[in-house]
């Protein structure tokens, strides 16, 4: 069970990885501006479903977009964005191919997007006005 206090702390953890994300890009390191966006959306992916139905996704990080997609309404919008991010996981983390300047802006583009939409539920979950 996730309570709205969970969603605020996935939240501002989100938050934080974002901050990291946009400072990496800032001083050109892809990798970690990509790896930083990638976890800032897996963050804001717990909060959106704890907002939303008050239980995050146990499975594998794979298995975060279908569990959102599943949830409906915004979860359907975050899991768009997540599986933008998902792919990207790997080749930052391990493979030896460096990160390209645009693979680096679009996942921190698509964490901006998630981080908004979860901002947005973890709202509504905590009863503050919009």
């Amino acid at each position: 069970m996730a309570t709205a206090a969970d969603a605020a702390a996935y939240l501002a953890k989100a938050r934080e990885f974002l901050r990291a994300a946009h400072d990496a890009l800032a001083l050109g390191n892809r990798t970690a501006a990509t790896v930083n966006a990638v976890h800032a959306g897996i963050s804001a992916s717990d909060a959106v479903a704890a907002a939303l139905v008050g239980a995050v996704s146990q499975g594998d990080h794979a298995d975060a977009a279908g569990y959102l997609e599943a949830i409906g309404g915004d979860g359907r919008a975050a899991a768009r964005q997540l599986r933008q991010l998902l792919p990207l996981k790997h080749k930052a983390e391990y493979d030896a191919t460096p990160m390209t300047e645009a693979e680096a802006r679009r996942a921190v583009t698509a964490a901006e997007r998630l981080v908004a939409l979860a901002a947005r539920e973890a709202r509504r979950r905590s009863g503050a006005p919009d």
